[in-house]
């Protein structure tokens, strides 16, 4: 593609539909060729080479993002730029390679240029580019096919379903023709040792991608995905690309936060908001959970409002406003940090506060422990997904210390307050409520 024509083309895509269309009628079938083929003006941000001297690219995205299309993409231009390159196409299965990376939809033949046929030997598994680069396709379940080959360029897909590292292994000490071998992975994250270990390497460079990034999926197809999966585990990890690991001695592993989801809410007898409150307005997060006490002794988790970044003033509104919204019985509130200030600013904001004080003494991690076990025995449940309370609770670790997003765990210290107020003190009888 010409330099003209290549801006020309930019142009255009920043136009309004109709001038598009205009600008559209009038060109040729050749330009039209042209344009279509141009696939740095179609891509979305996470599907082209990243900048620097990468030996490595993680593609690490959500089904559906379009990681089958950049890679083929990739493969391709790297064989037209290197009439000599060598080039090894590896799936999880040589039936993965060869249906999805070669022959499905968006590999590497159906993306190839008109002017650029690709020619497929599917019983030797090589292909041949117009170029005169040649790739040959692999299995990850036959590692020692890649003990001997050299190869120039690389594409590993779906990395994540890769059952060892042997393949990996040999794949990258045959990877070493020409002045900057480079492979490119392409994966739906699972946290897995090898994916572990490729992310942690200074050589590899890392783009990320979402299912909803994709403009050219059926709405209803995102929504519908959204609506089922949201905020789960499940979601985060095939949906938005995100890499979520347990750590060793996590109170909380992922797989009981999955499992302590609740399809149903009963009418709840006792409302509690918890708060752990921010030491100043521009650190920690101030903490709001709200959990009830349901008519089958069970407790439940129902809102996050959480507010970071907000005055006294302004968190303590929050928690007044959710206090209302929720009906609740009690505000249990962390008094280390000046016990009569919280008080005074939670009154302030609403005068009829049924306000707690609790004071904190034992550290976060040991608080949390008794709470965690209430899950284990299924005693505490989600009411939805609420992705960053669950990450600071997968981030408390046995036995103290806390390896979670952020400086604190303001979200998960207020849900173990209201927690603790419910279901590990002696309560009182109160009305009976819907959520």
């Amino acid at each position: 593609m010409t330099r003209p024509l290549a801006r020309a083309l930019r142009w255009l895509a920043t136009q309004e539909e109709a001038t598009q269309r205009a600008v559209l009628a009038r060109l040729g079938m050749p330009d039209l060729r042209t344009l279509t083929e141009a696939w740095d003006l179609w891509a979305h941000d996470g599907q082209l080479p990243p900048a620097g001297a990468w030996s490595v690219w993680l593609m690490q995205a959500g089904r559906g993002f379009g990681k089958t299309r950049a890679g083929a993409e990739w493969v391709n231009a790297m064989a037209r730029q290197h009439a000599d390159a060598r080039i090894a196409l590896v799936g999880a299965t040589i039936e993965d390679a060869r249906k999805v990376m070669v022959e499905g939809p968006s590999g590497v033949i159906a993306v190839a240029r008109d002017s650029e046929p690709v020619i497929w030997r599917p019983t030797s598994g090589k292909l041949r580019f117009a170029s005169g680069a040649c790739a040959t396709i692999y299995s990850e379940a036959a590692p020692e096919k890649l003990r001997g080959p050299e190869h120039h360029f690389a594409w590993a897909d779906e990395l994540a379903k890769w059952r060892g590292v042997a393949a990996w292994d040999n794949l990258m000490m045959g990877l070493r023709l020409g002045e900057r071998p480079r492979v490119l992975v392409t994966t739906t994250p699972r946290p897995t040792a090898l994916l572990r270990r490729i992310r942690a390497s200074p050589d590899t460079a890392i783009t990320r991608g979402r299912t909803r990034d994709n403009p050219h999926l059926p709405a209803a197809f995102v929504a519908a995905m959204a609506a089922d999966y949201g905020a789960t585990r499940l979601g985060r990890q095939e949906l938005d690309g995100e890499l979520i690991e347990d750590l060793p001695g996590a109170l909380w592993p992922r797989a009981l936060i999955e499992r302590q989801r609740a399809r149903q809410v009963p009418a709840l007898v006792r409302v509690v908001v918890g708060v752990d409150p921010p030491a100043g307005s521009d650190g920690d997060a101030c903490g709001i959970v709200v959990a009830g006490l349901g008519t089958d002794g069970h407790g439940y988790v129902i809102e996050d409002a959480s507010i970071a970044g907000a005055s006294p003033e302004g968190w303590a509104r929050a928690v007044a406003a959710v206090s209302d919204r929720r009906a609740a019985d009690r505000v249990v509130a962390e008094a280390n940090q000046g016990g009569a200030m919280v008080r005074s600013v939670l009154l302030a904001a609403q005068s009829t506060l049924p306000v707690r004080l609790v004071h904190a003494r034992q550290g976060k991690a040991a608080r949390a422990e008794p709470v965690a076990a209430l899950y284990e025995a299924g005693r505490v449940w989600h009411a939805a997904p609420f992705a960053a309370l669950e990450d600071e609770l997968a981030g408390l670790v046995a036995g103290g210390g806390y390896h979670g997003p952020g400086r604190s765990p303001d979200r998960a210290d207020a849900c173990v307050w209201a927690l603790t107020a419910l279901l590990l003190e002696r309560q009182g009888d109160a009305r009976i409520r819907a959520v």
